[in-house]
């Protein structure tokens, strides 16, 4: 057999899914994707800038120590 007589075979093609927007499931358009419009784009950025995205926790914002602290703690020790 020669290289001539093969066939020159193409991979499958993956069919592509239309992708959905994340705020009201539409198909997205590819001007604001991965939204469908601009209006749920602008959705989407209020719920992050208002904290919407928030993951919950149990600490506080004064509970973690702070560089500054941490670094004053250790010159005291060394003065002393």
């Amino acid at each position: 057999m020669t290289d001539d007589n093969r066939q020159k075979t193409r991979p499958p093609t993956r069919r592509r899914t239309p992708s959905k927007c994340p705020i009201c499931g539409a198909p997205t358009v590819p001007e604001a994707r991965p939204f469908c419009s601009r209006r749920c784009a602008d959705r989407d950025l209020g719920r992050w800038l208002t904290g919407g995205y928030r993951i919950p926790t149990d600490e506080r914002l004064g509970d973690a120590p702070s560089a500054e602290s941490e670094t004053d703690g250790a010159h005291s020790n060394s003065e002393t």
